[in-house]
């Protein structure tokens, strides 16, 4: 099918939730992927952050293919191998003692550290933080800033405060003997990418332990080696008490995680569950994905990568009256604009890259892990051309 039949037929059935840029993929390899008019784009966007290893990966391919021949669900009362060494690996990446629960995707995760915060604690009450995305099912969506998300859905979960990201004061003020849990993300994503301060994260975790209250880590969009660590927190030189992980975690197959410190893991049996959670097929590829991580050094890829980008970045763009900065962690990165977004995004398009916007005047770079510098470059120059 050619891209304007493709169109008229998702137009035809499919609700009317996504705003569509006009493109019709047909298939993806590395960083690269082609339209049905056989134009090839370098992705920045990667399924909003899912394809880590870039698209078709050979080890997620051969690990869906042999698992896919074997068994392919496997309900949780039943035991499987690529499930166990999930959790096992996911819990020593942690660190400590932990504990795992497994879904199907990033707001499944939130829901459940939702669950296990109110659980534990036996409280009400949240803490998250403005400009904060935390998905769009319903108790995730409370911890979601934008009104305009969640005012059609209202009354939603509550009682949730909703305090100044980076201010440690604001935060303070807000966590009370009723808090059973603080949600932030140590990037914000949806928000513009904005990197918590490292003082804003400790302090944030020292108000939690003096309060009772969990802290937990919306690690969906920073989580799997995005910033240059597995998991982001590890550059503050904090714990969570839950981290959620989900994204990049499956290579491209829909997974869902909670890590919990063990303390905290009080759910009794039946209190939470996924039919889906933990499925053999998407545990073979996650599994797949933190061996390649491991295996090809990414995380430290991911880092020189990203400081390459952001210089690169920085060096062509700074002369741009309508630029503002760049910044991010690793290979999390925003451009951010004094213009709205979206006559740039489609110049790049035009121009072979396909990026995400953050936000009205934010331009948001999420390559896949395996990018090559060349390939950078060629991002840093269509970026260039597309700013006036």
């Amino acid at each position: 099918m050619d891209t304007k039949s493709i169109m008229e037929l998702e137009q035809k059935y499919e609700m009317n939730l996504y705003p569509k840029r006009g493109i019709a993929l047909a298939r993806g390899e590395g960083e690269f992927v082609w339209d049905t008019d056989g134009r090839r784009y370098i992705d920045c966007t990667t399924g909003v952050g899912v394809a880590i290893l870039g698209h078709a990966h050979p080890a997620v391919i051969a690990a869906i293919e042999r698992q896919a021949r074997t068994l392919m669900t496997c309900q949780p009362p039943f035991c499987h191998e690529e499930r166990g060494k999930l959790e096992q690996g996911l819990a020593q990446l942690f660190g400590g003692s932990a504990k795992v629960m497994l879904s199907n995707s990033g707001t499944e995760a939130v829901e459940a550290a939702l669950k296990l915060a109110r659980r534990h604690t036996k409280r009400n009450g949240f803490v998250a933080a403005m400009n904060a995305f935390h998905g769009r099912s319903s108790g995730s969506l409370s911890l979601t800033f934008k009104e305009k998300y969640r005012a059609p859905f209202e009354p939603l979960l509550g009682p949730v405060a909703r305090v100044r990201f980076n201010d440690a004061e604001s935060l303070k003020s807000a966590v009370t003997k009723d808090t059973a849990a603080v949600f932030l993300e140590p990037v914000q994503g949806e928000g513009g990418v904005r990197p918590a301060k490292q003082e804003y994260l400790r302090a944030a975790r020292d108000i939690c332990t003096d309060a009772g209250a969990l802290l937990v880590l919306d690690e969906v969009q920073t989580g799997c080696g995005r910033t240059g660590k597995f998991f982001a927190f590890e550059h503050f030189g904090i714990q969570p008490d839950i981290a959620c992980l989900a994204k990049g975690l499956g290579g491209g197959v829909p997974i869902g995680a909670i890590v919990a410190r063990e303390e905290v893991s009080t759910f009794a049996p039946l209190e939470h569950g996924s039919t889906f959670g933990g499925n053999p097929l998407a545990c073979a590829s996650a599994n797949a994905v933190l061996d390649t991580i491991a295996k090809d050094g990414l995380l430290e890829k991911v880092t020189s990568d990203g400081a390459y980008a952001m210089q690169k970045l920085q060096g062509a763009l700074s002369s741009k009256s309508c630029f503002r900065e760049v910044r991010g962690m690793g290979l999390m990165i925003a451009v951010e604009l004094k213009v709205p977004t979206r006559e740039p995004l489609a110049a790049l398009a035009q121009g072979g890259v396909l990026a995400l916007p953050a936000g009205e005047q934010v331009i948001r770079l999420l390559p896949p892990f395996t990018i090559s510098r060349s390939s950078l470059d060629t991002v840093v120059e269509t970026l260039e051309g597309a700013l006036k």
